[in-house]
């Protein structure tokens, strides 16, 4: 299990670098002059040398990203162009806003979608089976940006129960976090329902149930822990398809997160600040994906022997 687990991080320091590169090179081919952006268009043409001299900016792409690659492994992600602070600490001033955004998230679409499904599975073609289809079929088609500016028109523009902006308190992770999760939730919902029905068809299901054992035990102990792999499979992939929607979401309710920096950046061509966030991202999804594989040892011990043979 520690030789898998060593293969995963080293598979995973590939991964990042590779995601580097790319987005390293993205950045350098569009166009804009972060010198000249940095200084305004009125600047000098002798001062915006000056500056790209001093940034490195005339050094071959490859030259370039080697010395980020070693200072970034160094524990150095460089200054902002836009403010000349340390772009390390503004990410990690930002990241956890973000990361909590994407956790709670994350947690109310299980919270919801995991029983719902279940419930749809066990009761099959009811009512509460079309109408979790049905409901689910619509969060998962609506646009993120949209069902959150219909959030803040209901809940905070009219009835006034939650904050609109921000993230000054508990209360105010409730929109954003509810418009992220939508989509997950439905996705959870659908996955679970069509699990639990291949499972119920199962062999040892019938034969659990004709030894008179009780159907909660069925369901629960024997049905939902044998179809717990892909729904555990299909959490931590939008896991990270939740940090990604944060910067949407950020945008929408105003929340100084990595992904209203993000934006900011971009738009300023400011390379270390992007770079940094999107490796911050990078590796959030990377570790989450490797506690999955863990998590399907302990669910699972087949899964177990196949990492201790391997």
């Amino acid at each position: 299990m520690i030789k898998y687990i060593l293969q995963r991080l080293a598979m995973m320091i590939v991964v990042v670098l590779g995601i580097s590169f790319i987005v390293y090179t993205i950045m350098n081919l569009t166009p804009g002059n972060p010198a000249q952006l940095i200084l305004g268009q009125s600047a000098p043409p002798e001062q915006v040398a000056k500056l790209e001299e001093e940034l490195g900016l005339n050094d071959p792409f490859f030259v370039r990203y080697f010395n980020y690659i070693t200072d970034m492994v160094r524990g150095d992600f460089g200054e902002s162009y836009q403010t000349g602070l340390p772009v390390f600490e503004e990410i990690l001033s930002r990241f956890p806003t973000t990361l909590t955004l994407a956790a709670v998230a994350m947690f109310i679409a299980a919270l919801i979608g995991v029983p719902i499904g279940v419930i749809s599975a066990v009761r099959q073609y009811s009512f509460m089976d079309a109408a979790s289809t049905v409901a689910a079929l619509i969060f998962a088609s609506i646009p993120n940006f949209v069902l959150g500016l219909i959030l803040m028109l209901v809940f905070s523009l009219n009835l006034g129960w939650f904050p609109a902006t921000f993230l000054n308190n508990p209360s105010s992770y409730v929109l954003p976090a509810v418009t992220l999760c939508t989509a997950t939730m439905a996705t959870l919902v659908r996955m679970t329902r069509s699990t639990m029905l291949e499972v119920l068809k199962q062999d040892y299901i019938r034969t659990a149930r004709a030894k008179g054992a009780e159907e909660k035990s069925v369901v629960l102990h024997h049905s939902l822990r044998n179809a717990l792999l892909p729904i555990i499979t299909v959490i931590g992939v939008d896991f990270g398809y939740l940090l990604g929607g944060t910067v949407v979401i950020e945008s929408v309710f105003a929340i100084p997160g990595l992904g209203s920096l993000l934006i900011t950046s971009i738009r300023m061509k400011d390379t270390p600040v992007v770079m940094a966030a999107i490796m911050f991202v990078t590796l959030a999804y990377s570790l989450v994906n490797l506690i999955v594989d863990i998590v399907y040892a302990y669910i699972d011990p087949r899964i177990k022997s196949q990492y201790e043979r391997a």
